[in-house]
């Protein structure tokens, strides 16, 4: 039986970052590769060399998948995208020819529950606060209470596939888990582990909010000044998501009004800050440059998560992490 045809396609230096040399060996086994590794401007150059192609290898620097890179993909029956979000990837034309689309979000969550995880943590010991306060003074700080990781409440909002990763981790702390997401059950959360709530309340009694809702039309400007007020003392916001969802000037003003609040901030809108934006100075503020996702070899548990994806797709077996058309609307 013949292999199915296919090829890389992604940037030159997405290659080697995504698939190393055990996922480029394994994936050699299953697929003959019909061409060199190709980009966006060599399939422009010589569209030809897509004509045969079945599989597409993807990762950053994926094509649109409009209606002419189809119809110079006549074969083409799936693509493996060893990356995030294909919401810039996907078009109705591939909708509409059955185009099957995997992607690796699923494995770039599993860093982002990590960063996620470390974050808390610190966060319910006041880490940051405490750290500050030594460097600032120029000596020893002496402590005062902390909430702690024993009975204390986190809450997270949106239970996607970073937020359920998170809730996971969250079992090994002796901490009160409660979510907001209006697309997931009570019986579902209590699987996890996890207390339903409104999204006013998860701020409202969280010692720490960690926000992982996905960038939509629906939750840009979702998290209010008034969330940020409404906070217990000595409280700590994590965005690992996206900045656009949280209305930063109202957040800023929170934060100068109330020092006892924390915001680590991953993300921002726009990403960087802009040179003026207070974010870069405000005492009680941690940025880090958007680093909770894949980054260097991490990213290679992507690759191998599209290996494994193809040895179910070979088998008939379902997809673990298959976009649909309707579901590609509710991913970030």
């Amino acid at each position: 039986m013949s292999k199915p045809r296919a090829i890389y396609l992604l940037r030159p230096d997405a290659l080697p970052k995504i698939y190393g040399p055990d996922q480029q060996s394994a994936l050699a086994e299953l697929v003959e590769f019909v061409a060199p590794p190709q980009n966006f401007q060599t399939v422009q150059e010589n569209p030809a060399v897509l004509a045969d192609v079945e599989l597409i290898f993807s990762g950053w620097g994926m094509p649109e998948m409009d209606e002419a890179f189809l119809a110079d993909s006549p074969n083409l029956k799936a693509l493996f995208y060893g990356a995030g979000s294909v919401k810039k990837i996907v078009t109705d034309a591939s909708w509409a020819r059955g185009v099957r689309v995997t992607s690796a979000y699923g494995a770039n969550a599993v860093t982002v529950a990590h960063y996620t995880l470390a974050q808390v943590i610190f966060s319910l010991k006041r880490g940051w606060q405490f750290s500050r306060a030594i460097r600032e003074s120029g000596g020893w700080f002496q402590r005062t209470p902390v909430p702690g990781t024993y009975g204390t409440t986190v809450g997270l909002v949106s239970l996607g596939q970073v937020g359920r990763r998170v809730a996971k981790l969250l079992q090994i702390l002796d901490v009160k888990v409660i979510a907001y997401d209006p697309f997931t059950s009570a019986a579902d959360a209590a699987a996890l582990g996890v207390e339903l709530v409104k999204l006013d309340e998860v701020f409202r009694r969280s010692a720490a909010v960690s926000l992982h809702a996905p960038w939509l039309p629906e939750t840009v400007g979702m998290i209010t000044g008034a969330h940020f007020a409404s906070m217990p003392e000595n409280a700590t916001f994590i965005n690992t998501s996206r900045g656009a969802i949280v209305r930063e000037e109202e957040m800023i003003a929170v934060l100068q009004d109330r020092p006892d609040l924390w915001a680590v901030l991953d993300v921002t809108y726009p990403e960087p800050p802009l040179p003026e934006s207070l974010l870069y100075t405000l005492p009680n503020v941690v940025l880090t440059p958007h680093i909770a996702g894949a980054l260097d070899e991490e990213c290679q548990r992507m690759g191998q998560t599209m290996v494994d994806e193809l040895r179910r797709f070979l088998a008939g077996e379902v997809m673990e992490y298959e976009i649909t058309e309707e579901r590609a609307k509710f991913l970030a």
